[in-house]
C-alpha cells in the first residue's frame, strides 16, 4: 500500500489535531502514526490505498475545528507495514 508523509504547518498544536486525526484514520482504515513535532508542526506518516490516502490528506487541509493549515508538505515514502494508527509523543 502507498505511505505518504505529511508535515501540516500552522495553527496545528493544542487544537487536539492529532487525536482528531487517529479518530479519522481509524474510522478510514488508515495505518500509521502522527506526532507533534519540535517546531510547531504535526508530522503523519499514513498506509493506505490511493483513495484512504487522498481522504485523509483532505481531513488534513483542514484539521479540526480549531485548526489554522497554512501548509501541507506531502512525500511518498517506502511502503511499511503498521500496526493501526499511533498518536507518537
Amino acid at each position: 500500500m502507498p505511505v505518504k508523509r505529511l508535515i501540516i504547518k500552522g495553527k496545528v498544536q493544542g487544537v487536539y489535531f492529532r487525536a482528531r486525526a487517529k479518530e479519522f484514520a481509524d474510522n478510514a482504515g488508515i495505518t500509521g502514526w502522527v506526532r507533534n513535532t519540535v517546531d510547531g508542526c504535526v508530522e503523519a506518516l499514513a498506509s493506505g490505498s490511493a483513495e484512504q490516502l487522498e481522504l485523509f490528506i483532505h481531513w488534513c487541509r483542514r484539521g479540526p475545528q480549531r485548526a489554522v493549515v497554512d501548509e501541507i508538505t506531502i512525500m511518498d515514502e517506502p511502503e511499511t507495514r503498521f500496526d493501526g494508527f499511533r498518536i507518537l509523543r
